[in-house]
């Protein structure tokens, strides 16, 4: 059964053939259509966007991709300049809308054939991410990418040692994401999750609730969907000399950006080499972690990387761990 909410589009919606187990007319507010539909089960909303108030403030669509399932949404837009515009549809299925259009038959296709992502990708402004990014950390959601630089770093490990010290030691809600892999099915944790790379954004919308989203972007170029992304580099001899040989130019392209040395056995002095030598900046220099014990070291860098404020890290007394800290 269908939800129809319409205003200015009343009597084009009207011409539906559809099954219909509420229909409302009129114009309000974001957080009364929210309130109105929150606990209520339908199969899709047809909302003509005019019965939003204040629908071309754009935070208020947003109001309602957050507070609805936002598949569930077919969005009538006005047949105008400014909301078929790429800049504007960039921003809707920023949001997790996929479905929208301007006319009956486009309603009825969206019925039929609803959208997924890889659908509407084509229309998508990929500068508009950051600004999407920001909002969802606005609205309580982090989004952290984490990559191996040299083969093989521990980027998968080390998102499962963050998760697990996040939700045990502080009771965050946390979610794990991989792309185009499955080596996460190995933690037996259902909120570890592989998708691929057009499901993405599909994925992060469905768990914008969480306090924190954490991404490994080995198998992906999408690090613009982050609002951070952490570069990790084993810095053995072998290993940097295997990626010297396949880009003699990477510390110059990871100039600015966050390189984090993990499972790392260097000194304080031996990263300070490794930064003269390599003309780069070490954001954080992790040891070998035992991934079966809690690790006292994950706090300083849940503090630096802004997942934790500096007074949730628990203080131990000595400190043990400071020829790390960076």
């Amino acid at each position: 059964m269908n939800v129809i909410i319409a205003n200015e589009a009343r009597d084009m919606l009207s011409q539906l053939n559809i099954d219909v187990i509420k229909s409302v007319t009129g114009v309000h507010s974001a957080d009364e259509i929210v309130e109105m539909f929150r606990n209520f089960f339908f199969a899709r909303m047809i909302l003509d966007i005019t019965a939003i108030e204040n629908y071309n403030d754009i935070t208020n669509i947003q109001k309602i991709s957050i507070g609805l399932d936002a598949d569930k949404i077919i969005l009538v837009l006005p047949n105008n300049e400014m909301f078929s515009s790429s800049s504007y549809l960039s921003k809707i299925i920023s949001m997790g809308i996929y479905n929208f259009t301007t006319t009956l038959d486009g309603v009825k296709y969206c019925l039929e054939h609803p959208n997924t992502y890889k659908d509407v990708a084509h229309i998508q402004q990929l500068s508009d991410l950051s600004s999407t990014i920001n909002d969802k950390v606005i609205q309580g959601t982090q989004i952290i990418g984490i990559k191996n630089i040299t083969d093989h770093a521990g980027s998968t490990t080390l998102i499962y040692m963050l998760k697990k010290e996040l939700e045990q030691t502080y009771g965050m809600s946390v979610i794990a994401i991989e792309i185009n892999r499955h080596d996460f099915a190995f933690f037996h944790d259902k909120s570890m999750i592989s998708v691929t790379n057009d499901d993405l954004m599909t994925e992060i919308v469905k768990h914008k609730d969480a306090s924190i989203i954490l991404i490994d972007l080995n198998d992906s170029d999408n690090d613009g969907v982050c609002g951070d992304v952490l570069y990790l580099i084993e810095p053995s001899s072998i290993k940097l000399n295997k990626l010297m040989l396949r880009n003699r130019h990477i510390f110059e392209e990871l100039k600015g950006k966050k390189i984090v040395l993990n499972q790392s056995l260097l000194t304080n002095k031996d990263v300070m080499d490794f930064e003269y030598e390599g003309r780069t900046k070490v954001f954080y220099n992790i040891p070998p972690l035992n991934d079966r014990i809690h690790n006292e070291v994950l706090k300083d860098f849940l503090v630096k990387i802004g997942l934790l404020r500096k007074e949730e890290k628990q203080e131990t007394g000595g400190k043990i761990f400071g020829l790390f800290r960076r």
